[in-house]
């Protein structure tokens, strides 16, 4: 094995630490529906850890798991999660406390479109095509009105913490 996929002992910590703070972040706020600070957190990581990121969402999948128990919303996090590192790290050069809370919106408006692709393939096991739509697409629609607020929690919380966590995070 390589080199650069290795993990040292201070990386194996700092991969513990960056999926201790996602999981007391989201116990925090769990009593605001979908405003979250798992996308921020991810971003941040990606954009300052780079690889070590792709310890942290596998980790942090599992341990989301193991907590809640796994259900279709657990299958959701297994696609959902490594697409926004793989975005993120698409535009890691953008420095922009703007850029990044609009990424960040639409990566929340766009959750529960992507969550439908779960229940499309549950439908489409069951009866092709068709029944994959009427699956899918009816429960997106229905959770419209949450992925506007998860659209405008991520928008709001990158917007104000983007810069000093930042900071903070160079630091490193």
């Amino acid at each position: 094995m390589e080199d650069k996929f290795r993990f040292s002992a201070k990386d194996i910590a700092l991969i513990g630490a960056m999926i201790a703070v996602i999981e007391v972040c989201k116990a925090v706020l769990s009593f605001m529906p979908n405003v979250e600070l798992t996308t921020f957190w991810l971003i941040m990581f990606t954009l300052y850890f780079g690889r070590k990121v792709i310890a942290v969402v596998p980790a942090f999948i599992l341990v989301e798991g193991i907590i809640y128990g796994m259900n279709t919303w657990w299958i959701m996090y297994l696609y959902i999660w490594p697409l926004l590192v793989l975005l993120t790290w698409l535009f890691r050069k953008e420095d922009s406390a703007l850029f990044w809370a609009i990424f960040s919106g639409i990566f929340g408006l766009c959750f529960g479109a992507l969550c439908s692709i779960t229940y499309f393939f549950i439908g489409f096991s069951s009866g092709g095509i068709a029944a994959g739509f009427n699956t899918a697409f009816p429960w997106w629609i229905a959770g419209i009105m949450w992925d506007m607020i998860h659209c405008v929690g991520n928008f709001i919380l990158m917007l104000f913490l983007y810069k000093p966590i930042r900071n903070v995070m160079k630091r490193f």
